[in-house]
């Protein structure tokens, strides 16, 4: 497939700015949808890594949005050619809470676009880069990466992608199973339209895919909540995420990790045994 990728890269360093509130209500959400022990956080609280995620959601209206539910324009991206588009890895760096009440400023910017060709065909990567900032300054750095993939052949078999083994010497352990009803709270949550994630017959006919898909950030989120559990006391500083391969509500997944010199490594691993997303951790 031809792509002008300089066309596209055309576009990198274009920012936006958005304003929006830490309010109480999603952490109430986050609470439920991850079944956590503890209370919700209450006003004046610091707002769980990862937990922003309910902050700033997508509010593009119905007629700019593709037959997969995701916007076809508007933020910083350009009008992407390749119609299929998977989370592909995040990296955090935490440099202050969040506060549940702040008033929350983002800041927005396109870094990269990178043009491949691999397995599954033509494929362009895409960096995000975000800074969220509260009224006593810069709280969280991110980039986001996600990439754009051709169209799936509905009568092609399903390719499952190679899986590295997850390791066996690991102080933590928790399994989950997402279902229908877990996937469709988590979307709502978030505000995210991705048709993937909760419409099984899109999923499986328009896209190949065995089942429903569990978010990119759900799978990220139950890593950062499996560091904060074991590691209590200590701040995430830096996390920095890889998606391996996706995850189904067909079948539990399950999260490990072990501390490290420098902080601790986690993975989501599937059914199969093999790693689906990978990340590393600072602590302070």
């Amino acid at each position: 497939m031809k792509i002008d990728i300089d066309a596209l890269r055309s576009h990198i360093g274009r920012k936006i700015e958005e304003t929006d509130e830490a309010t109480l209500p999603p952490m109430r959400g986050m609470t439920v949808v991850f079944e956590r022990p503890e209370p919700a956080p209450k006003r004046g609280d610091p707002v769980p890594p990862g937990w922003h995620w309910c902050f700033f959601v997508p509010l593009a209206p119905r007629s700019v949005l593709g037959a997969d539910g995701l916007p076809t324009s508007g933020g910083v991206l350009p009008e992407m050619p390749l119609p299929r588009r998977m989370f592909a890895g995040q990296a955090y760096t935490f440099h202050a809470p969040i506060l549940v009440g702040d008033e929350l400023r983002r800041e927005t910017e396109l870094a990269d676009l990178q043009l491949r060709e691999g397995g599954t065909g033509t494929m362009v990567f895409a960096t995000v880069r975000r800074r969220i900032y509260t009224p006593r300054g810069l709280a969280v750095t991110e980039d986001q990466h996600t990439v754009f993939r051709e169209a799936a052949d509905p009568a092609a078999p399903a390719r499952a992608p190679k899986r590295d083994p997850a390791p066996t010497d690991v102080a933590w352990r928790r399994t989950y199973a997402p279902d229908t009803v877990t996937l469709f709270r988590y979307s709502a949550l978030t505000l995210n339209p991705h048709r993937i994630h909760y419409d099984r017959t899109y999923a499986m006919q328009e896209e190949g895919y065995p089942g429903l898909v569990v978010h990119g950030p759900f799978s990220q989120q139950c890593l950062l909540d499996l560091l904060r559990d074991n590691l209590p006391g200590k701040a995430i500083r830096s996390f920095t995420m890889r998606a391996r391969a996706p995850l189904f509500d067909t079948a539990p997944f399950t999260v490990i990790g072990r501390p490290t010199a420098e902080g601790a490594e986690v993975w989501a691993v599937g059914p199969d045994g093999g790693i689906a997303m990978q990340a590393s951790a600072t602590l302070g």
